[in-house]
């Protein structure tokens, strides 16, 4: 098949509740897809059924054989009493040559911090240096979970933007989390508007004006998002795939779910 992950009638029961009901889902090679939706809204969830850490109550979730996937985590937290480097803290849990860590460091923009203490670490620096871990395995998907809470915008931005440069030259496809769609509009090839269900997909700006979308969220951007236009040349290897050059204006596939 030609997406890396696909979930079909996908539902996931915790307890007595069903958090996630009816979900389709499928990433493409080189595709960047992001999940938006409020607190409790099953996207965290959603990552973890797709990776096979949860068991789904109803439906299939079917991964490529092989494949490697690498992992940002949602608020890593670390004992600042720990006398961990970064360099130690990437040979956990098992060691990883030199050469491998340096170079996941330089894709991570954290080249410069190998022999730092990891407590001694800004917020932004512990994104990149957790974002090189990710990388260590050279991974086909690399998937984040809302990796930028606690970052200032300006520095959400930077991430997100090296997140787009590590696909446009490794060849991964990206999946992330967030709650806010317009720190991630500009990286984003397709966005999902989850709520339990799907609500709402298509590309960034045609989420960003669905009835569904803007019943979660309000209109608190401003107008911001008017202002979207995302250019990109790339090849999606999947069921529409095609060179395309364009800004994302057309609607597709924004009905309530």
């Amino acid at each position: 098949m030609s997406a890396l992950v696909e979930a079909r009638g996908l539902a996931v029961r915790q307890g007595p509740r069903e958090v996630l009901r009816d979900v389709d889902f499928s990433i493409a090679p080189g595709e960047i897809v992001t999940v938006v939706g409020p607190n409790g809204s099953g996207k965290s969830t959603l990552l973890r059924a797709l990776v096979g850490a949860l068991k789904p109550s109803r439906g299939s979730v079917v991964r490529q054989r092989g494949l490697r996937l690498g992992y940002v985590p949602q608020g890593l937290r670390m004992d600042a009493t720990l006398p961990i480097t970064v360099s130690r803290f990437l040979d956990l849990p098992h060691r990883n040559s030199a050469e491998a860590r340096a170079t996941a460091l330089d894709e991570a923009g954290a080249g410069d911090l190998a022999g730092r203490q990891m407590s001694a670490l800004s917020g932004g620096q512990f994104q990149r240096v957790l974002l090189a871990r990710a990388l260590l395995n050279t991974p086909q998907i690399l998937i984040l979970d809302e990796p930028t809470t606690g970052l200032d915008q300006p520095a959400q931005a930077q991430f997100y933007l090296r997140i787009e440069d590590l696909r446009d030259r490794l060849g991964c496809a990206v999946l992330m989390v967030s709650h806010e769609l317009h720190v991630v509009m500009s990286a984003s090839d397709r966005v999902i508007c989850l709520n339990g269900h799907v609500c709402c997909e298509g590309h960034p700006e045609v989420v960003a004006q669905a009835e569904e979308y803007r019943a979660l969220f309000g209109s608190g951007t401003k107008g911001a998002l008017a202002l979207y236009r995302h250019e990109h040349s790339h090849h999606h290897d999947h069921d529409h795939a095609h060179d395309h050059t364009h800004d994302h204006a057309a609607g597709e596939n924004c009905d309530a779910g």
